[in-house]
């Protein structure tokens, strides 16, 4: 290697980057945040904070625990300035979510930068095979110093930054960069009785476990003697299998989380189709499945017929529904912080000018507050105000200021809603038109169900244009004019004239009917209805059709708006609550993962943020989704029946001084949460039953 390559790699470890016996707390966030801390301080990132935000936001989608005592905490952060491994040998061992349930006490932080190129990726591609194999680890347990472990590491993914020729120790078997062709060539291992095994891994980030999965299946058949090759399908470059090597491979293992690319190569083989971390958990079982199906004839086996790119579609059109519901949840969750934001400073105006604030002032279609921005000198209020609770003075503006911030940013729901939704289906060029659809829907009064509509239609146009096959010329002008013009005409078009009315109506009805229910005996009855809707899909589009009919009604400021407002957010309010008394009252009942996620599933309920149960629904829908809609309903029918009003579109507990009959919203959402927990817990105690007995008769 010359001496420029040298001074390009720079090396990914360095003894700054290294903690020893390292007392970092007891929960897998602080040991993030302690390594996002050194790998700043050793100039690294930018900030800790915004390194250790991302690779928490990492950390939400999946446990980075691996078995064996490990844990690999990974991002991509615009934080990071060069490619860096934190590293830190815990004094306690940390809960990682590993699947073996051990507690973590080797813990790496890869850090990468969001831009890193293909060189960095295949390092840390390196190190991901090395934490699978024992002599590896072992040796990073048994280091005395920080500069020994910057060796070992360095050893597995930069031998050649060392002065040594030939570096000694457990760690010296880096994995090589050996072509694929050379394999294909080499004999079976003896005892392996010729049997050959291929396969692909990857990971949604294409970092660690992409590269770990690969190893512990090479790994695993090296131990049966059978000659095994997986292809990483990581963020950088692919070093794909040599064909000759797929022609006499008896059987496919695809271990991945995203689409495996160029599957028809292997058409016609045996498969066993798992996720990512099935083949890091138990590579072994994966490999013995895989020897089963060579002899197998009714094995599953991977479909023949059409190219590359056709297959690959093929697997996303299978999952079509799932693309869309993806797509709709990404819109609802960008969706999320104009509501907080605008929520909270509308609830802030209040607070100082007065909830009359609101109300239109005169003939004409301003309120006191958009009066008070546009002329800050006015501070006495007609007479007919007078008795509204307003303000006046200092305290007047200032809550006017807030009232009107929140408002813009709470009329930003509707087309982030629509955006993002086409930012989910069709990426890039599907924001604009997005964003465009849903200003039309405000425009043509279909709220909601138009921003949903509009922005599914804008996605998948903007999407169809962008497949599209296009001269060289006019490639650059595809995503920055020619998508967003085609896709805001068309949908545009057809939103304006054909659907408009249509959902306007089915909105209006939808309204005036829930609407009509807020008066007399039918009160209790709306609030079930509401408080089932907040509690069948946390977050999802249900709940948002709820919430967003609540928010809606309360520019009219009547004691009925309010008394709505006040049923969806005590209802939603119930799910994250209830999960997490159940955690604490029966943490027998649920997974480690569970236990964590229910310690912070408590402040996201007393903030209102429903999507803190959504992990537990999405591990066992069947037992939380029942009991959370029976406890949501208690709640909005108990709201309801007691007339609590809340004049805050968002913030749970935060916002009590915006609200009436505070003691009976805190007592809706306790008897409520009670419901739930309960219901919870004995369908879990009953499932957990029924396992043993199963398990008796098995014996």
């Amino acid at each position: 290697m010359s001496p420029t390559s040298h001074a390009e790699s720079a090396p990914l470890i360095v003894p700054e980057l290294v903690r020893l016996d390292a007392d970092t707390g007891p929960d897998k966030a602080e040991v993030i945040g302690y390594l996002a801390e050194v790998v700043a301080a050793a100039g690294r990132a930018d900030t800790t904070e915004g390194l250790a935000a991302d690779a928490l936001a990492r950390e939400a989608t999946a446990p980075t625990g691996i078995p064996g005592g490990i844990a690999i905490p990974h991002c991509r952060s615009e934080h990071v300035l060069a490619p860096s491994l934190g590293f830190a040998r815990l004094a306690a061992p940390v809960d990682f979510g590993a699947a073996d349930g051990q507690d973590a006490d080797l813990v790496f932080m890869i850090a990468a930068p969001a831009g890193a190129d293909d060189m960095h990726l295949q390092l840390l591609a390196k190190l991901a095979r090395g934490l699978m194999r024992s002599d590896f680890t072992d040796a990073l347990r048994g280091a005395a110093s920080a500069e020994e472990v910057a060796r070992i590491v360095t050893e597995q993914v930069q031998p050649e930054l060392l002065d040594d020729a030939a570096p000694t120790g457990a760690a010296d078997t880096a994995v090589s960069a050996a072509p694929a062709q050379d394999a294909a060539t080499a004999p079976a291992p003896a005892g392996g009785a010729g049997r050959l095994i291929v396969g692909v891994s990857s990971c949604p980030t294409g970092i660690a476990h992409t590269f770990m999965a690969a190893e512990a299946l090479e790994q695993a058949g090296a131990d049966r003697g059978v000659e095994v090759h997986i292809e990483g399908q990581g963020s950088g470059k692919i070093d794909s299998l040599d064909p000759a090597l797929i022609a006499r491979a008896d059987a496919v293992v695809f271990a991945h989380d995203l689409p495996v690319k160029g599957r028809e190569r292997f058409a016609g083989k045996p498969v066993i189709d798992v996720g990512v971390k099935a083949a890091v958990n138990d590579a072994g079982a994966l490999i013995d499945r895989a020897l089963a199906a060579i002899d197998d004839p009714a094995a599953a086996r991977v479909p023949s017929g059409g190219t590359g790119e056709a297959a690959d579609d093929a697997e996303e059109s299978v999952h079509w529904a799932r693309r869309l519901q993806r797509a709709v949840m990404t819109g609802v969750s960008y969706m999320i912080p104009f509501v907080a934001a605008g929520g909270l400073l509308i609830a802030l105006g209040f607070l100082l000018a007065g909830y009359g604030v609101a109300l239109p002032l005169g003939d004409g279609p301003d309120s006191v507050g958009a009066t008070v921005v546009r002329d800050y000198s006015l501070t006495n209020l007609p007479g007919t105000l007078e008795g509204e609770g307003i303000t006046s003075g200092l305290m007047l503006y200032l809550g006017s200021v807030l009232f009107m911030l929140g408002q813009a940013a709470m009329g930003f729901l509707v087309p982030a809603l629509a955006g993002y939704i086409a930012f989910g289906l069709a990426g890039r060029p599907g924001i604009a038109p997005g964003f465009a659809m849903g200003v039309v829907a405000t425009a043509i009064g279909s709220g909601f169900l138009g921003g949903l509509v509009g922005g599914i239609l804008a996605g998948y146009v903007a999407a169809w244009l962008a497949g599209l096959t296009v001269p060289r010329w006019l490639r650059g002008l595809m995503p920055v004019a020619v998508i967003p013009l085609g896709t805001t005409m068309v949908v545009g078009g057809i939103m304006y004239l054909v659907l408009g009315r249509p959902l306007a109506a089915l909105m209006t009805s939808l309204q005036e009917g829930l609407t009509s229910m807020s008066g007399g005996g039918s009160a209790m009855l709306l609030g079930v209805i509401l408080g089932l809707m907040m509690c069948f899909d946390l977050g999802g589009p249900v709940n948002k059709a709820a919430y967003l009919f609540a928010t809606a009604g309360l520019a009219s400021a009547t004691a009925a708006s309010f008394e709505i407002m006040a049923a969806v957010m005590a209802a939603g309010m119930v799910p994250p609550l209830a999960v997490s008394l159940a955690t604490f009252l029966r943490p027998r009942l649920f997974t480690k993962a569970e236990v964590e996620n229910g310690r912070s599933a408590w402040l996201l309920g007393l903030s209102f943020i429903s999507e803190g149960a959504i992990p537990f629904a999405a591990a066992d829908p069947l037992r939380i989704i029942p009991p959370a809609m029976v406890g949501g309903a208690v709640t909005g029918a108990l709201s309801m029946a007691m007339h609590v009003g809340s004049r805050a579109p968002h913030g749970g507990v935060f916002v009590l001084f915006a609200m009436t009959n505070v003691g009976w919203f805190l007592l809706s959402i306790a008897i409520g949460a009670v419901v739930t927990c309960a219901g919870v817990i004995l369908l879990k105690q009953m499932a957990a039953r029924t396992r043993g007995e199963q398990a008796a008769v098995a014996v």
